[in-house]
């Protein structure tokens, strides 16, 4: 998978996490991930089309869920994922992608991008079918995590 098309999507988290919850996202290792793979209990899937065509999937444990949507909404304490926070999260996501499919047309790759969707559950298996699936992990206050996995076709 070429790098021009990864590094849009770093750029845009980071910022996005910084604007929206003052959030420093530093960057974990980069790898590839086999398919079928686990993912953490909450998952957030945007589709992408356009000169690139896949998945973008959030995951990451509830309690990172919960502390980013505290986050996002000023502080105030969220301790459930109630339909505010749920929205919250996807709404990340979304900004997550306007941002990275701004940055990508930028350099003549337009892409377009699906709504969210939310899931939640343990024990969560993702399966792509005939895609490479690039593992992005965002990490912040020391031991939380956040993976973007980004799926595409050429």
């Amino acid at each position: 998978m070429n790098v021009e098309y990864i590094n849009p999507f770093i750029e845009a988290s980071q910022t996005v996490l910084k604007q929206t919850g003052n959030i420093d996202a530093k960057l974990g290792e980069i790898s590839l991930k086999s398919s079928p793979y686990g993912s953490d209990c909450v998952v957030i899937i945007v589709g992408l089309t356009g000169k690139i065509r896949g998945q973008a999937i959030f995951s990451m444990a509830k309690d990172v869920a919960l502390g980013i949507a505290s986050a996002m909404m000023g502080g105030m304490q969220v301790t459930e994922l109630d339909e505010l926070s749920k929205s919250a999260l996807s709404e990340l996501t979304n900004m997550i992608l306007g941002n990275a499919a701004t940055i990508l047309y930028g350099k003549g790759i337009g892409i377009e991008i699906t709504p969210p969707s939310f899931l939640m559950g343990d024990n969560l298996q993702i399966s792509q079918s005939k895609m490479k699936t690039i593992c992005i992990p965002l990490i912040f206050d020391k031991e939380r995590q956040m993976e973007i996995d980004i799926s595409v076709i050429e």
